[in-house]
């Protein structure tokens, strides 16, 4: 119920100590009580005159008699805290603890009672726990009602509406309160900025909205899962019998039937730091603040512990460095370092106080230096006997007092068990000089650092984000316009599109041209130019992409910005070789289009830009799996000479070839190389073909390159087999790759076999073999596929497959591949998958017909090779004709595994198997 004050105390991550050094407590064999147990109770560990005891329901009881006060604790500690929450409950699990005081069934007044009894009371909430404490005058009556409250909260508080109503505005001015304070402030930006995705970024006490709103089934439901025996800890530390307590404790708890429900499964882990960062909180306030946060482990880590020393030779005051190097020096006047850990790994806060305006960036700079550098200046003897000295001194002042037990306790009890108070005792007396040096070494390191800063300002920037309207204001002066756009029902077979597209010519460019009623209007244009030959090609490096990609970026007549205000003028979507437009602007589309493509100004400035961009592009691919996977692949399979644009170019050669070209280069190119006769042109949709036809031939006709056009043509070459790992550090996800070249021609009879079979293994989706294997049944990837190629005019066709996977899994991603090559070598396909396979490739094939800008690209590839889609129809009849026989034996004559080579990218450490 009390806000958490910080000060100068044993850090709860030292007191845990860690479960490794459980054996190393001065732990005792638990000693038989004077009496026989209650029925149900069985004994548990005894350390140091606190033991153990468990009843049936789940619930621990520590026991912890002491006589040398009159005085009696009762602690409750549930394993529950504001990790728990859920999204829209930030903050219930404080509310709840609230909550708990305003009565139960036979305790309907909580806090008059303790009144009553001049009872010293209070709850906590942390992270990882909540709990409820009472400190009495030791009498049996006051023991006997604290024990049956307790246990009569436990599970029937009343958790009311009525109560909520009242209590949230309570705990809303706690959150007020809280941000007043700049501190507090900048601790809840800190643990937001710093945790990505585990809840120990979001503040014990909430979010204000939630807090606002949180309804009362929430807090009932998180009641009911939470506040369970089997989920808490009872301990009475203090001048009492312990025989005649444990008895009424089994008397009061032992009848809470133990839960059937089992308690939500926790499985967020906070992925590693990738990169320093930084924030401000700029508010009215006469305080400075700097603030460093370390990502740090688990308290029950042992690392946790050596961390406490570093945390207190860095922050103590008056002895601490910090204290020393920015308060001694007048830089800051206060500085602070502290631990917030729990079960999961936590922040480790080290700052300063500055004066309101003074230079903070000088602190900052010095605070960051002498937390990164605290490694290598190990600390001397003499600061290690203090931060020992001082531990064990308030240790020992722990253990003297009851109450103080009963609180510290609830820490470690949240860290699964109340011994680790002990060992933690015990760690320091081992931890060494050198073991502080490492862990600030492993910890306090650039890309691990969290800063903030607290910048007061009178008048801060800040943005009022307004609620969102209810859509039913926004609906309620709509008024519909009537429908006007119109389309017809397009019949996407073959025999239609031939039937419904003219074929002609345009001067030197083929057309097809397919009239048909869209809605909106629209209409889509495909081109096909042709660009040099095989000789006149030679050598040109990166110019002809360059040359390219600086079209539109500005002409004759406009410049880029001016460019690209036409393209929206004239509804252009697309690239000057494909786009689409509508009815109304497709003449001047085309007009434009053509002045783009004949008259580009290649300004100097514009082409700095392209060519860096290419450059940064470039160089960002070095360390991508995807990219350094297919470049060497793709050297591997080269078998043309450097200077051919066939020639599969490394990084550097790419690299080289870039920083080569010149504007001057890319402008005398373009006059020697581009042109439109020959050249293919389809548009389909909205438009008159024959109004068109005229404009196609003034625009393309008669534009003829001064270089030899001819298509460039690869050959098919027999690749010995590679497997090959590449190394792609700090990366997360990693790359397979595998190819095998084929003999294949589309015209070959074999050609529908393969593409129904390759559909089968690979590129029918989820239920592909591959895919089926790799990631429905093995669960190595996301993605994969395989992919076949044949030649239209040359015979280099291949077979390939690709995936990604984690790098740690892509061994296992191989050996998946290859069995399932095997199996279908060995076994073949069924009948079934074959007629899946007809199935799901005629209607792709179908849908593709059906989309406009697929139906022109067509086109033009069939002007190209003199065909139309009258091929279509007739290869979609051998597809349909294609036997299981057929299916399985070009298969199996095509694809030879011992032929396949592969390389697969990823980070070889991550790779390699866990210790």
């Amino acid at each position: 119920m009390i806000s958490t004050s910080y000060q100068r105390r044993l850090p709860a991550h030292l007191i845990a100590g860690a479960f490794a050094f459980l054996a190393a407590a001065s732990v005792t064999a638990a000693t038989a009580p004077a009496k026989p147990l209650p029925k149900g109770v069985t004994l548990g560990p005894s350390v140091e005159g606190i033991t153990e005891y468990r009843l049936a329901n789940g619930l621990k009881v520590l026991l912890f008699p002491d006589s040398s006060r009159p005085t009696v604790t009762v602690n409750v500690t549930y394993l529950v805290g504001s990790r728990h929450e859920n999204y829209g409950e930030t903050g219930m699990a404080h509310l709840l603890e609230h909550l708990m005081f305003k009565g139960a069934r036979k305790n309907r007044d909580i806090t008059r009672q303790f009144a009553d009894r001049g009872m010293d009371f209070n709850g906590t909430t942390s992270l990882d726990r909540t709990n409820y404490y009472e400190v009495f005058q030791a009498a049996n009556d006051n023991l006997d009602w604290a024990l049956q409250m307790e246990a009569d909260r436990m599970t029937g508080s009343f958790i009311a509406q009525k109560d909520l109503d009242s209590e949230m505005t309570v705990v809303r001015n706690e959150y007020e309160s809280g941000e007043n304070s700049p501190s507090s402030v900048l601790v809840k930006r800190m643990e937001s900025v710093a945790y990505d995705w585990h809840s120990y970024g979001r503040s014990t006490i909430g979010n204000r909205s939630d807090i606002e709103n949180v309804r009362i089934a929430n807090l009932q439901a998180f009641y009911r899962t939470y506040y369970q025996p089997d989920n808490a800890v009872l301990l009475v530390a203090g001048k009492f019998d312990p025989d005649a307590t444990l008895a009424r404790i089994s008397r009061l708890f032992g009848v809470i039937p133990k839960p059937k429900r089992s308690l939500p499964a926790f499985w967020t882990v906070e992925p590693q730091q990738d990169g320093e960062r930084s924030f401000a909180v700029r508010r009215q306030g006469d305080v400075q603040l700097v603030m460093l946060g370390y990502k740090v482990p688990s308290a029950i880590h042992d690392d946790s512990d050596v961390m406490a020393f570093a945390s207190s030779i860095l922050g103590d005051v008056p002895t601490g460095r910090l204290h020393k190097q920015l308060v001694e020096t007048g830089k800051a006047s206060q500085v602070f370092s502290y631990g917030q850990t729990g079960y999961a790994p936590g922040l480790q806060m080290i700052g300063a106080v500055v004066k309101k305006g003074e230079p903070i960036e000088p602190v900052r700079a010095a605070l960051t230096e002498a937390v990164e550098s605290f490694a290598a200046t190990p600390p001397t003897e003499e600061e290690m006997a203090r931060v020992r000295r001082l531990y064990e001194n308030q240790m020992e002042r722990s253990l003297n007092d009851p109450q103080q037990v009963g609180v510290a306790l609830s820490e470690t009890i949240a860290l699964g068990d109340w011994r680790l108070f002990f060992t933690g005792r015990e760690r320091i007396k081992t931890i060494n000089a050198r073991e502080v040096a490492d862990v600030a070494q492993r910890y306090f390191r650039r890309d691990n650092r969290v800063t903030g800063t607290f910048v007061p300002e009178d008048a801060p920037q800040r943005a009022t984000i307004p609620a969102a309207p209810s859509v039913a204001s926004i609906l309620e002066q709509f008024k519909p316009r009537a429908a006007t756009l119109v389309s017809e029902d397009f019949d996407p077979t073959q025999a239609n599109i031939m039937k419904r597209t003219q074929l002609t010519r345009a001067g030197g460019v083929k057309l097809a041209l397919l009239p048909k009623k869209n809605r909106g209007e629209t209409v889509t244009v495909d081109l096909r130019q042709h660009i040099g030959d095989e000789k006149n090609l030679f050598g040109t490096g990166a110019i002809p992409q360059l040359t390219g990609a600086m079209l539109t970026r500005g002409t004759g007549r406009f410049t880029r910005e001016q460019l690209s205000d036409e393209f929206d003028r004239l509804k252009i979507v697309g690239s000057l070789s494909h786009f689409q437009t509508t009815r109304e602007h497709l003449h001047d589309a085309l007009r434009l289009v053509a002045h783009v493509l004949k008259e580009p100004a290649f300004p100097k400035a514009e082409f700095e830009q392209l060519q860096n961009q290419a450059l940064v592009g470039l160089e960002a691919s070095r360390g991508e799996p995807q990219a350094v996977a297919a470049r060497a692949l793709a050297e591997h399979f080269d078998t043309y000479p450097k200077g051919d644009v066939r020639h599969a170019n490394t990084f550097d050669e790419d690299m080289a070839e870039l920083k080569a070209a010149k504007v001057e280069d890319l402008a005398d190119f373009h006059r020697r190389y581009y042109g439109s006769v020959p050249a293919e042109l389809a548009i389909v949709g909205d438009f008159d073909a024959a109004a068109v036809v005229p404009l196609v031939d003034e625009l393309f006709g008669k534009w003829k390159a001064q270089e030899n056009v001819a298509p460039v043509l690869r050959r098919f070459e027999t690749i010995s087999p590679l497997k090959k790992t590449l190394d792609t550090p700090d990366k997360e996800n990693g790359v397979y790759i595998a190819r095998l070249n084929l003999d294949l021609n589309i015209d070959d009879p074999d050609y529908p076999a393969l593409m129904l079979a390759n559909y089968v293994f690979g590129e029918g989706g989820l239920r592909s073999r591959l895919m089926d294997r790799i990631r429905q049944k093995d669960g190595l990837s996301y993605g994969g596929g395989s992919q076949l190629d044949a030649g239209d005019l040359d015979r280099a066709g291949s077979f390939a497959i690709s995936a990604i996977a984690a790098p740690q899994n892509l061994v296992k991603l191989d050996a998946a591949v290859r069995e399932e090559l095997a199996r279908v070598l060995k076994d073949g396909f069924t009948a079934a998958e074959l007629t899946g396979a007809k199935s799901g490739l005629m209607q792709q094939r179908i849908q593709t017909r059906a989309d406009d800008g697929a139906l022109a690209t067509g086109w033009t590839a069939y002007l190209f090779r003199d065909r139309t889609y009258e091929w279509s129809r007739q290869f979609e009849d051998k597809l349909m004709a294609v036997t299981l026989v057929q299916l399985n034996a070009a298969f199996r004559k095509a694809i030879d595994p011992a032929k396949l080579s592969v390389v697969v990218a990823g980070d070889q450490q991550k790779a390699k198997p866990a210790p």
